[in-house]
């Protein structure tokens, strides 16, 4: 209504002024006089509606750019939001090679601070690390996730072994092109397993176990026949064997058992061997440890052992109070029992494991390969599993179970039925059964007391990136720092510890490591424990599919592209001077 009021307002003077110009007396300068009334009128009407133009404003969208993004859509995204679109590349390292047209930000936050009225980031390739996406503070990520890169796409391993237990690699590989492919795990120069994928994708495990303690290194690849296409490094940490004390209970004297000893008593365990040799007659043999009596099982003599290795008839053989007081020691107080079966063994004699059973194969002295260790040996029997029943050993084709552990209370019953493993040792085969009776020990052995431990909470820990730790144990204390060092004992970092307020056992501590390999994590009064952190070009499959879970991506309805121009009214200034300029023309003439 006001647009109405004010237009015939504006004509209306426009008319009044040309016609007191038509009709005045003096002619002269009558054509200026009502160009400069049209002129002053056309300016009161422009200071209520001044016109509007184009003006370019700040874009409140960016690109960011990652290794990894593809330039087709790079190019796709520039001709949506304009060519004048600013386009940076994420280089935390300053040795990383820039595209062209692009520039280098090492921090995130640098965005926010510089560019004020960015409200959307477009990012491309592999994306960010989760710990600095906070950086961004309000922008919000628009994440064009690429295709799922050609590689490796997971991997787990136990990072943590304990010498004679496998290192046991798991993952899932995804070829560029279809074909047969060759997936390998490699370590001190040799190939020690491989499996074949023929579509060039798929799941794999694989197997190697290590010969000695310490740090190791290994690496999985795929490609081709002598052809790989890519590696990754496998870090892991072998541990020293944990002295166990054993022992050992036989019905009769054994060949079995009496190796067994031998073996373990050479290893440093401490071992006492009870064997019967006649009715109510028994002999005792003690290694690495003073000489006890045997004659008779209780709990204070089964406390002094973490694991009891007995054949079944040696089991099924105990008294009445000797057999409770195993079934005691065991439930409650952690006791290991290892139970070495035969054919003919009842289900009561395998004590107390009552989710196995002895199932007798064709008598036959053809010995059979097994699918771990890698090698063959006679199998009257297997065992019938259900669950919680879980297993250690089988045979590798068909696969049927021949060792197999249970849990009962606090402790294990692990239940064999090879019949021999001394064998091995004849075929001078000592590392297979080293690794065999370690895998069996491991199981049945009376649990630790909780000792504490450092954990990473990042699967891939990388060079550049922050690596959140946590320190978990009973003892734990903030009060006493880490001290970070590398392979050769230089010191690289030292972090305080911040306890958490719900469980005081717990610690965390944020270490930014700036270069790749082992690294030691020490503090006084604790045992050193090693950390590998990972290359940048490590791991870039699992790691990208983990990005894609862990960044925050906002619902695209609330994303609107916003031009890169707007429309602005002219200053009204311009419209003041002018309406001046006219009316004091239309005085000034007046006067003359």
């Amino acid at each position: 209504m006001m647009l109405y009021v004010l237009l015939s307002a504006c004509l209306l003077a426009g008319l009044g002024v040309a016609l007191a110009t038509f009709y005045r007396p003096d002619r002269r300068r009558r054509l200026l006089r009502v160009l400069a009334g049209l002129v002053a009128v056309a300016a009161l009407w422009l200071l209520a509606f001044p016109p509007r133009h184009s003006v370019a404003v700040a874009r409140s969208e960016a690109i960011l750019l990652t290794p990894g993004y593809q330039p087709d859509t790079l190019l796709a995204l520039l001709r949506r939001l304009g060519p004048t679109t600013r386009v940076w590349f994420y280089a935390p390292d300053s040795s990383v090679a820039v595209p062209t047209g692009a520039k280098a930000v090492a921090r995130l936050g640098a965005l926010a601070e510089q560019r004020p009225a960015l409200r959307y980031l477009h990012l491309l390739g592999a994306g960010l690390p989760a710990a600095v996406v906070p950086e961004l503070d309000s922008i919000r990520l628009l994440w064009h996730t690429p295709p799922a890169p050609a590689g490796f796409q997971a991997a787990a391993w136990n990072r943590r072994l304990e010498l004679g237990q496998p290192l046991v690699v798991e993952g899932r590989y995804r070829a560029a092109a279809p074909g047969p492919v060759w997936v390998r795990l490699q370590a001190a120069g040799a190939t020690h397993d491989s499996v074949q994928l023929p579509g060039g994708s798929g799941r794999f495990q694989l197997r190697y176990t290590p010969k000695a303690a310490g740090r190791l290194v290994a690496t999985v690849s795929a490609g081709p026949l002598r052809r790989p296409l890519a590696a990754e490094p496998v870090p892991a940490e072998v541990l020293p064997t944990r002295p166990l004390r054993v022992l050992l209970l036989a019905a009769t004297p054994s060949f079995e058992l009496k190796f067994l000893r031998n073996h373990l008593a050479a290893r440093q365990h401490a071992v006492a061997w009870r064997t019967g040799i006649s009715r109510g007659l028994t002999q005792t043999e003690f290694s690495n440890q003073p000489a006890t009596d045997l004659s008779r099982l209780t709990l204070a003599l089964l406390a002094r052992y973490d694991v009891v290795v007995a054949d079944a008839a040696a089991l099924g053989g105990l008294a009445g109070p000797e057999a409770q007081a195993v079934r005691t020691a065991q439930r409650t107080a952690g006791l290991g029992l290892v139970v070495l079966a035969e054919t003919t063994t009842p289900a009561r004699s395998l004590g107390g494991a009552t989710t196995m059973r002895v199932l007798p194969q064709p008598a036959t002295d053809r010995p059979q390969r097994l699918a771990w260790p890698a090698t063959k040996a006679v199998m009257p029997a297997i065992l019938q599993l259900s669950a919680p029943a879980r297993l250690l050993v089988g045979t590798a084709n068909p696969a049927r179970a021949v060792v197999a552990a249970q849990r009962l209370g606090v402790g294990t019953v692990v239940v064999s039925v090879l019949p021999e493993t001394y064998p091995w040792l004849l075929q001078n085969e000592t590392a297979t059964y080293a690794a065999y009776w370690s895998r069996l020990l491991s199981a049945a052995g009376r649990p630790e007391a909780a000792a504490t431990e450092w954990l990473a909470l990042d699967p891939w820990p990388c060079a550049g990136l922050p690596v959140a730790l946590q320190l978990a144990g009973a003892s734990a204390s903030a009060t006493r720092p880490l001290l970070v060092s590398d392979a050769a004992g230089a010191p690289l970092a030292r972090l305080a510890l911040r306890q958490d307020a719900l469980l005081p056992e717990w610690s965390t501590a944020t270490y930014w490591p700036t270069q790749s390999g082992w690294q030691q994590l020490q503090r006084p009064g604790q045992q050193a424990q090693w950390l590998y952190v990972f290359g940048a070009p490590d791991w870039q499959g699992p790691e990208a599919l983990r990005r894609v879970a862990t960044l925050p991506k906002p619902a695209t309805s609330a994303y609107i592209s916003e031009p890169a121009q707007r429309q602005a009214a002219w200053p009204a200034g311009w419209f003041v001077a002018l309406f001046v300029l006219a009316a004091g023309f239309l005085w000034l003439e007046e006067k003359l």
